[in-house]
């Protein structure tokens, strides 16, 4: 991508903020959508996730297939949402209006603000830790709040000069990142060859009690469930990357890509199940404390620690860079009096801020983790209803109209009631409030039926489930303004009479309009 001689120059401050991509930048290629995703999954982050199957009890192998199921399931949920970005050169939030309303787009970019918020803080920290902790086994760094807070400032600041130069710079660290860190992952073969057991039991092995047994299920299923969290959470994101991708680009194409990053992620994951298994026989003590990272030095030979060092440096920067971008061009698309650059300096300053308070004041490295799981949790029915509209729409939207909330004007094809969407605007609440009712995530949140089903967190299927099945049957049975569908009409379900709302400057001159 960047050999065209269209293409403006790598370290070159990208322009363009929320409004269409013109075609003639729009000059990515699927392969760049799959190494920044790949990329920004593939760090510590993801590892931490690989070990949870071990931590809750499953067999190795028990385990593997929970995280095959997980990710394959998740990437296929995924991976529709890539399709926006080149159909309409916009951000998924943006694109959301035609669902939600000119105002209920901001939903989307709600969810990807908090999504990118919990998940730059997870990547700052725990490549923060690694690093710091590989330093001191390799060259006796002291460990401490110090160190730490050196550590975390030089990737704060390191990913924040990434996201203001935009998207081409980001691309190009991520182009590094994918073969440098699955290299040194990779690199793990030889490390811990000699000291993984696949045959490694867990908990659940022949000397398992029945009530030790009773808890295989809940325990596989929930694994499954935070190995798909990951690929789900860069549902909000796609757009951002994929809006530079030409618009006659076949749309299986984008989406294989965006499924291909998900699987290649079994890299980091196989990873982190892998060294699971080996802390989990030889250094348990670091699993009671919930300390994966300390668990891995432990168990690592010397001379990987320098490999641990930089899969800390270099995944650090891939993930970060791709939360936080994503961070700023959202709030310029909720705010758009702020530039993204503006938007990014701003949002990336208030989470500094946050990675500092929130690991040294309160501490709250591990519940930001559950927070995520809630945000994942709304934001997965979001995925399915813009799925599903996408469908119902054929694909068509209307450009001006999905730009009405940016140019802070009103009326258009996606006015609907005042700006609101009442129709999906209502199946999303009522399916992200029973998904964090089922949520269940011991010693942190459980919701009001999270016991239900015998300690199985059922968030994500009950919110996915229901906006499957609520939102269409809602679409039928109250249909929406024929001229919020293209020239062909719905698909699948019924339109009602036009509504032709004029796209106008001032609420009194569209009121008056109607009147």
């Amino acid at each position: 991508m960047t050999n065209d001689p269209k293409a403006p120059a790598v370290t070159e401050v990208e322009k363009h903020g929320i409004e269409p991509i013109p075609a003639a930048d729009r000059t990515a290629k699927p392969l760049d959508l799959f190494r920044l995703v790949f990329g920004g999954a593939n760090t510590f982050a993801t590892v931490v996730l690989g070990s949870f199957p071990i931590l809750f009890g499953l067999s190795f192998k028990d385990a593997l297939l929970a995280t095959v199921l997980g990710v394959v399931v998740g990437g296929l949920i995924l991976c529709p949402m890539a399709v926006f970005g080149p159909t309409n050169g916009m951000n998924n939030a943006v694109s959301s209006s035609g669902h939600l309303g000119v105002h209920g787009r901001v939903v989307g970019s709600f969810l990807s603000l908090l999504t990118a918020f919990a998940f730059f803080s997870i990547s700052v920290w725990s490549s923060g830790d690694a690093l710091v902790g590989g330093a001191n086994r390799l060259v006796g760094l002291p460990q401490n709040a110090v160190t730490l807070s050196l550590a975390y400032g030089v990737f704060a600041v390191l990913i924040l000069t990434v996201c203001i130069h935009g998207f081409r710079f980001m691309l190009w660290v991520n182009k590094i990142a994918v073969v440098a860190a699955s290299l040194l992952f990779l690199l793990g073969i030889v490390a811990f060859a000699g000291t993984f057991d696949a045959s490694y039991a867990g908990t659940f092995g022949q000397g398992a009690d029945a009530a030790t047994n009773a808890l295989f299920w809940p325990s596989f299923i929930g694994s499954a469930l935070i190995v798909m969290s990951n690929p789900i959470s860069f549902g909000a994101f796609l757009g951002d990357w994929s809006r530079y991708i030409p618009a006659e680009t076949p749309k299986r194409k984008v989406m294989a890509a965006a499924f291909l990053a998900q699987v290649a992620t079994l890299v980091p994951f196989g990873f982190g199940l892998v060294t699971a298994t080996i802390i989990a026989t030889e250094a348990p003590a670091f699993f009671e404390n919930s300390d994966y990272v300390g668990g891995l030095l432990a168990v690592s030979p010397a001379w990987y620690f320098l490999p641990v060092c930089l899969i800390a440096l270099v995944g650090g920067m891939s993930t970060g860079t791709t939360a936080l971008y994503g961070t700023g061009l959202d709030f310029s698309s909720v705010f758009p009096r702020f530039s993204r650059v503006q938007a990014t300096l701003f949002i990336g300053s208030i989470a500094i801020v946050f990675i500092f308070v929130g690991r040294f004041a309160f501490n709250i490295v591990q519940s930001i983790s559950t927070f995520a799981v809630l945000i994942i949790t709304c934001t997965a029915p979001w995925m399915i209803m813009m799925m599903i509209g996408y469908v119902t729409r054929r694909g068509w939207y209307d450009a001006d109209s999905l730009q009405v909330f940016n140019r802070r004007q009103v009326g258009g094809r996606y006015w609907f009631n005042r700006g609101w969407n009442w129709r999906a605007m209502g199946v999303w609440i009522f399916s992200a409030v029973m998904g964090i009712m089922f949520v269940n995530v011991p010693n942190q949140f459980v919701g009001a039926l999270g016991n239900l089903a015998a300690g199985v967190d059922l968030s994500i299927p009950i919110s996915i489930g229901l906006a499957a099945v609520l939102y269409p049957a809602v679409l039928w049975l109250f249909p929406e303004p024929a001229d919020a569908y293209g020239p062909e009409g719905p698909r699948f379900v019924r339109a009602a009479a036009p509504k032709n709302i004029p796209i106008v400057d001032e609420k009194k001159d569209l009121e008056s309009v109607l009147s």
